[in-house]
């Protein structure tokens, strides 16, 4: 008979965690120490010592103790998990804090900054846009400012009045860095080409796209994202302007409502001013309805199918002042791709790999809006206002000699080819293993002819594959990963850096397969795995780009 591993005991009774919390920390600071039986539990001297902050009481002001990060499989933060529980797990920690479990803490750059520092930005006042963080969309944004207000509560000097949708829309914003390398200073790029990368039969629409960076100046670094403002699709605005039943040269702000619908305002999904709107120039029913609407509330069950026509065709006869109504509009937000080329390979050229949105509700259609402005509203010679966003913590290791293994399904693919064209022009020696999968291999195998031609100059050491949907089981990249956990746990203990690109479903079950892999092949405990994972992290060699 087999007896289970002793569970390690680090942690002081006295430290102020959960049972599971101690448990999980037990477990980290075993596999950080290189422990393997049981210990003497650690004094709270000892403890503080060894993890400053984290025992520390937690506090907003200066001089506050900062609240180190806690790497679990479940946290106050993780982007899989509904806000609602996010908030609760986040419950007693500080303001700055709790706006980070609002924003999921992706990190993922779309407000121009880590979710960190955007989080101390709004707390010391110095932002006052808080829809800014567009993988969170409206619950987040309801959330910020619900956290926002309870600063001015907590005694703090009162926030300052935020700058309304419509002068955002309308003004330039001024210049916050240099050109082209933030959101709110961007230049222009010239398109060069539009490649489908999926093949006849394939139930999606992925392109290459290629832009011209000469003109503009700019440079990047792989792994870092190419921010594109793009416009909204034409067919749209002009339905809005005749739901509206006003003139398309109506005045707004020294432009045009065309002008101002089309490059100014976002118009998916109805923010909760336009219901505010609603429900001042309405009445009765119709006027609970929008204010139910307004505070997140979801009388009919379709609050979170409402764009802005599907808001304006909610409410027929009711026809608000077009200025009023592009002023309760949020503004319209860039959108940040993954790069898939490297300079080093291609002088000039950046190229993105493109997923196109389109869906179907109540009837209609529904485009998203970077996605099909690059599929089909831009032409090569266009130009497009982009700018360059640097990388949180992803990029390849500084030694070229360092192994690397790469996660990369569907578009995620996008920075390991930049990656890969980065390594082969600076002639790295590191060995490079990626794993690629998607729908079915016959016609969705993004830069097939590429990847195969690098295996066979060894630039590519590995490429492993795994298709969803050419079997009747569906097979991911991680079931892939558990068949080849052993050289997998061989190369990281070579060293290797590990990086993981894609949607966040897929990156927590790659990270659940790699603590698998450390459990079997690692010969670790479940809480030890964890723990190796957290250091990984911890060290740089285990790295996402999770959107």
């Amino acid at each position: 008979m087999s007896l289970s591993p002793p569970i390690l005991r680090i942690l002081p009774e006295s430290a102020p965690f959960t049972p599971e919390q101690r448990i999980w920390l037990d477990g980290f600071f075993a596999g950080f120490l290189g422990l393997d039986q049981a210990v003497t539990p650690l004094t709270s001297a000892e403890a503080a010592a060894l993890m400053p902050g984290l025992l520390a009481p937690a506090g907003d002001g200066a001089g506050a103790a900062v609240e180190a990060p806690v790497e679990a499989p479940v946290t106050w933060h993780d982007p899989g998990i509904p806000i609602d529980e996010r908030m609760k797990l986040a419950e007693g920690r500080t303001v700055r804090m709790r706006m980070m479990a609002a924003m999921a803490q992706q990190d993922c750059g779309q407000c121009g900054s880590s979710c960190e520092d955007y989080s101390g930005q709004i707390f010391d006042k110095k932002e006052a846009r808080l829809n800014l963080c567009v993988p969170g969309g409206k619950e987040t944004s309801r959330m910020l400012k619900k956290l926002y207000d309870e600063i001015g509560v907590s005694g703090a000097a009162p926030a300052p009045a935020a700058p309304s949708p419509a002068a955002e829309a309308t003004q330039a914003a001024a210049p916050t860095a240099a050109p082209g390398r933030s959101r709110d200073n961007p230049v222009t790029a010239t398109v060069v080409s539009r490649t489908l990368l999926n093949k006849k039969g394939s139930e999606k629409e992925t392109w290459h796209v290629e832009f011209d960076l000469t003109e503009s100046g700019l440079d990047y670094a792989v792994g870092d994202s190419f921010g594109i403002i793009p416009m909204n699709d034409p067919g749209l605005v002009e339905e809005i302007i005749k739901a509206l039943h006003a003139p398309p040269d109506f005045p707004i702000g020294g432009r045009t409502l065309r002008a101002v619908l089309s490059e100014g305002v976002s118009l998916s999904p109805a923010p909760d001013m336009l219901f505010q709107l609603y429900s001042y120039v309405t009445g009765g029913v119709r006027r609970q309805k929008a204010k139910a609407l307004g505070v997140g509330d979801d009388p009919d069950g379709d609050a979170k199918t409402l764009d802005v026509l599907a808001a304006i065709e909610k409410f027929p006869g009711i026809r608000p002042d077009p200025e009023a109504l592009i002023e309760a509009l949020d503004p319209l937000q860039p959108r940040l791709y993954s790069i898939s080329s490297s300079l080093k390979a291609h002088p000039g050229r950046i190229s993105l790999t493109v997923d196109t949105v389109r869906y179907e509700i109540a009837k209609r259609k529904r485009l998203g809006v970077a996605s099909t402005f690059l599929a089909e509203r831009v032409k090569p010679g266009d130009k497009v206002a982009v700018y360059i966003q640097k990388a949180h913590n992803f990029g390849l290791p500084e030694n070229p000699a360092v192994p690397i293994i790469m996660v990369g399904p569907g578009t995620g693919v996008a920075p390991f080819r930049a990656f890969l064209h980065e390594r082969m022009a600076t002639k790295a020696p590191g060995r490079n293993w990626l794993f690629f999968g998607h729908q079915r291999r016959d016609c969705d195998f993004f830069y097939e002819d590429e990847l195969n031609a690098m295996r066979t100059t060894g630039h590519l050491t590995r490429l492993s594959l795994a298709w969803s949907r050419d079997d009747k089981g569906k097979f991911y990249v991680q079931d892939r990963m558990r068949q080849v956990g052993h050289d997998i746990w061989a190369w990281l203990q070579e060293g290797s850096h590990f990086y993981v690109c894609g949607a966040v479903r897929m990156g927590q079950d790659v990270e659940r397969a790699m603590v698998d892999i450390i459990v079997q092949h690692g010969a670790r405990t479940p809480d030890q795995a964890i723990a190796y994972v957290a250091d990984l992290k911890k060290r740089g060699r285990y790295q996402t780009d999770i959107y």
